[in-house]
C-alpha cells in the first residue's frame, strides 16, 4: 500500500507512524480511557485489510477516528482529532515572518552566522536568504516529514542546507572541467568553442565556476591540469607568429627569448584573470563562487611542465595577495587552494621540489594551500588521487562504463549530521543504551538522506542547463531525467558528524586521544562506516561518512544540548562542539602526534575529512614548515593549516 501525503508525495506504508500517533493521543486522557495496544492493532488490521493500493494521509486520519468512537473511546477519539487539528496548525503557521524582518534588519544572528562567506547586509545577499527563509519554512512544514523536522528542531540532527531543499539543486562537485574546454559548452544559450588560447580558456573558466555555483549550493573544484594544453597552444601560436614575422631577420634564439617573453606575460595574465574573477564574480546566491584549484602533478601528464608554470604563477599571486579596498594587499577568500604532495615534490631531491617550497613560502604568509598526501590517498583510494568537492567533501570510487575510474563530472546529493554528543548525554555513559539510541537516530538520518534523494528523483535537465546538458557534469538531451545519475554509485550523499571528542568525554570520562577513550570512539566510526556501507548495499547509492566542516553547526548543537541538559564542564559550558573527530584545541598535544592520531580517523570518513595544524607559534615557518609538509606526505592525507589569532586567517588583517 502507498500514501498520499499532502504535498503529492506517495510514501510506503508504515503501520509504526499510525501506533506512535495513537500513543502521543492516549498521554492526553486517563489511562482507562486510553487505546490498549491489542486495539490499536485492531485499527492497524482493519486499515490493512482494506487492500487499497493507496490511500491518503487525510483518510487513514478518518478512519482513525471512526474506529476510536466504535470502540467507546470518545474522549480518546477528542483527543486525537486535537491532536491532528494542533498538527495542521503547525503545518500551515507562517513562520518566516519575523525571521525574514530581523534578516533585514540585520538582527537574526543564527541566520548571519551561518555562511561566513555571504554578507548578509547585502541587498543582493539578502534577496537569496530571504528566499532560504521561505524554503526552510516550507521545508520544515511540508516538505520534510514530520519527524524529520522535529529531529533537527531538537539537536538529534542536522538537516543541511534546508533553505534550498525547496529547489531542485544538489550539494557539490567536480566540474568535468576537460570535457567542457575541449568539447565547448553553452552559457545563457550562447555557443562557446574550445579556447585557442591560454587566457581566453582562463575566462571560460571562470564564467562556468560562477553559473555552476548560481545552480547548487556546495563547493566545486576544477583540476588545473586541463588548462596546460591551452597554455601549450599560446605557446604555440606565439612561435609561429614570430618565425613567420623575424624567421631569417634574427636569431632563432633571439625568437624564442621573445616566445617566452610572451607566454609569461599570457601565464599571469590569465592567472591574475581567475582570481580576480572569482574574487569579484557574485553569483545568483549573493556570494563568491566556493570554489578550489586542485594542483596536482601528474607523472603521465604529456604537458606536466605547463601544468607546473601554471601552479608556480597560482601560488607567486597568492602569496602575493589581492588589494582590498583600502588598496592594502590581503588573503583572498577563494578559490581555495589544494596542493597534491607527490613523488616528484615531496623534498626528496625530485624535479618539481621547488614548487613545494613555493607553496609553503604561501602558506607561511597566506596559510593556503592545502595539502593532499597522495602516497597515503592512494593507500585509502585503491591508487587514486582527487579533489574533494570544494575544500573536504571527497567522492566514492566509481568506474565508467570502460572500467576506468571516473571522479570529474560528478557529485554530491546532500547532507545530513548526526549529534553524537547529544546521544551521549542521553545515554548517560551507559554504552549499550549509547548503542542503541545511536542505531535509532541513524535510522532517522538515513531517512532525512533519503528525502534529499527522492527530491532529485525525476528532476529534468531543463534545472541547469550547464550541469545537466552542457557539460559540468552530464551531456543530456533538454527535458532528459537526471535519475541515472542519481543511482549506481554515479553520485553520493554523506552522513556527517559533530563531536567526537565531547562523545567521548561525556561517555568514558576522558578524550579520545587517550587509551581510554579512543577505542570507543573509533568503535562509534566504525559503526558510522558501516551502516553507510549497509545503506549504499541496500540502495545502490553511494553513502559516505562526511566529518562536517561547519563551525555554526558545532555552535548550534551545543546550544540545544546546553539548554536541554544545562552547563557541563568541557562539554556545553564551551559554547561549542568540536568538528568532526577533531583534537580539542584545548588538549596539550604537538603538531606531529596531533596527525598521526587524526590519521587513523581520516581513513574511516572517506566522505571527507581533513586535520588542521595550528601554525601561530612556528617560529622559522619556512624551515619549519618543510619538515611539516615531509611528515604530512608520510603520514596522513588531508591537512589545512590555520592560525590561532586570525593574524593570518583574518582576510581583512594587513599581513
Amino acid at each position: 500500500m502507498k500514501i498520499v501525503k499532502r504535498d503529492g508525495r506517495i510514501v510506503e506504508y508504515d503501520a509504526e507512524k499510525i501506533r506512535i500517533a495513537i500513543k502521543k493521543a492516549n498521554n492526553d486522557v486517563q489511562i482507562e480511557e486510553g487505546a490498549s495496544d491489542n486495539e490499536i492493532n485492531k485499527i492497524i488490521k482493519y486499515i490493512e485489510g482494506l487492500k487499497k493500493k493507496r490511500l491518503l494521509v487525510e483518510d487513514i486520519q478518518d478512519i482513525i477516528e471512526k474506529k476510536l468512537v466504535e470502540l467507546n473511546k470518545y474522549e480518546l477519539s477528542k483527543a486525537y482529532m486535537l491532536y491532528r487539528y494542533e498538527r495542521e496548525l503547525i503545518r500551515k503557521a507562517n513562520t518566516t515572518d519575523e525571521s525574514i524582518l530581523t534578516l533585514i534588519k540585520n538582527s537574526n544572528k543564527e541566520v548571519l552566522e551561518e555562511n561566513p562567506y555571504k554578507h548578509a547586509y547585502l541587498a543582493t545577499t539578502q534577496r537569496d536568504l530571504i528566499a532560504g527563509e521561505v524554503s526552510k519554512d516550507l521545508t520544515k512544514r511540508i516538505l520534510l516529514p514530520e519527524k524529520i523536522s522535529e529531529a533537527h528542531e531538537e539537536g538529534i540532527l542536522h538537516f543541511h542546507d534546508a533553505d534550498y531543499f525547496l529547489q531542485p539543486i544538489f550539494n557539490s562537485c567536480l566540474i568535468n572541467i576537460e570535457d567542457m574546454l575541449d568539447n565547448g559548452t553553452v552559457m545563457n544559450g550562447k555557443l562557446i568553442e574550445t579556447p585557442k588560447s591560454f587566457q581566453v580558456a582562463c575566462t571560460i573558466l571562470t564564467q562556468i565556476i560562477a553559473l555552476v555555483a548560481s545552480s547548487q549550493y556546495g563547493g566545486q573544484s576544477v583540476n588545473i591540469k586541463h588548462l596546460s594544453k591551452y597554455l601549450k597552444k599560446s605557446e604555440d601560436k606565439f612561435r609561429s607568429i614570430l618565425n613567420e614575422k623575424y624567421k631569417g631577420k634574427i636569431k632563432p634564439s633571439v625568437i624564442e627569448e621573445l616566445v617566452k617573453d610572451r607566454l609569461k606575460e599570457e601565464l599571469t595574465n590569465g592567472v591574475q584573470t581567475i582570481e580576480y574573477q572569482i574574487n569579484t564574480l557574485m553569483t545568483s546566491k549573493g556570494e563568491a563562487p566556493f570554489v578550489a584549484i586542485f594542483m596536482y602533478l601528474e607523472d603521465d601528464d604529456p604537458y606536466i611542465d605547463y601544468t607546473a608554470k601554471i601552479i608556480e604563477e597560482i601560488l607567486n599571486q597568492r602569496y602575493a595577495g589581492i588589494k582590498n579596498e583600502q588598496g592594502v594587499y590581503v588573503t583572498p577568500d577563494f578559490p581555495k587552494l589544494i596542493y597534491v604532495l607527490s613523488e616528484n615534490n615531496s623534498l626528496n631531491g625530485s624535479k618539481y621540489d621547488y614548487l613545494t617550497k613555493l607553496a609553503i613560502k604561501c602558506s607561511s604568509k597566506r596559510l593556503y594551500p592545502n595539502y593532499i598526501s597522495a602516497k597515503k590517498m592512494k593507500e585509502n583510494f585503491e591508487g587514486n588521487v582527487f579533489s574533494p568537492m570544494g575544500c573536504r567533501s571527497f567522492l566514492s570510487l566509481f568506474k565508467d562504463e570502460d572500467g576506468k575510474y571516473k571522479f570529474e563530472g560528478r557529485f554530491n546529493q546532500g547532507v545530513v549530521t548526526i549529534n553524537l554528543p547529544q546521544i551521549a548525554l542521553k545515554s548517560e555513559g551507559n554504552e549499550e543504551k549509547f548503542f542503541e539510541l545511536l542505531d535509532e537516530r541513524l535510522d532517522l538520518c538515513y531517512e532525512a538522506l533519503m528525502c534529499r534523494h527522492h527530491a532529485l528523483m525525476g528532476i529534468l535537465s531543463n534545472v541547469s542547463p550547464i550541469h545537466w546538458q552542457y557539460g559540468a557534469i552530464a551531456r543530456l538531451k533538454k527535458n532528459e531525467p537526471i535519475d541515472k545519475y542519481l543511482k549506481n554509485g554515479y553520485s553520493t550523499i554523506s552522513l556527517g558528524y559533530i563531536g567526537i571528542y565531547e562523545m567521548t568525554k561525556i561517555m568514558k570520562g576522558t578524550s579520545h586521544t587517550d587509551p581510554l577513550g579512543k577505542p570507543f570512539a573509533i568503535k562509534v566510526m566504525k559503526e558510522l562506516k558501516a551502516r553507510c556501507l549497509k545503506w549504499t548495499k541496500e540502495t545502490g547509492i553511494s553513502f559516505l561518512l562526511y566529518g562536517t566542516k561547519s563551525e555554526a553547526l558545532g555552535y548550534r548543537f551545543a546550544r540545544i544540548d546546553k539548554e536541554k541538559y544545562g552547563s557541563i564542564k568541557d562539554i556545553t559550558d564551551k559554547g561549542y562542539y568540536t568538528n568532526s573527530f577533531q583534537v580539542n584545541a584545548k588538549e596539550n598535544i604537538n603538531i606531529y602526534d596531533k596527525l598521526t592520531f587524526e590519521s587513523e580517523f581520516q581513513k574511516l570518513s572517506t566522505g571527507g575529512a581533513i586535520s588542521y595544524v595550528d601554525i601561530t607559534d612556528i617560529k622559522d615557518k619556512e624551515e619549519d614548515l618543510e619538515n611539516l609538509i615531509k611528515f604530512i606526505y608520510d603520514n596522513i592525507q588531508y591537512v589545512e593549516f590555520k592560525d590561532r589569532d586570525n593574524k593570518l586567517y583574518d582576510k581583512n588583517i594587513i599581513i
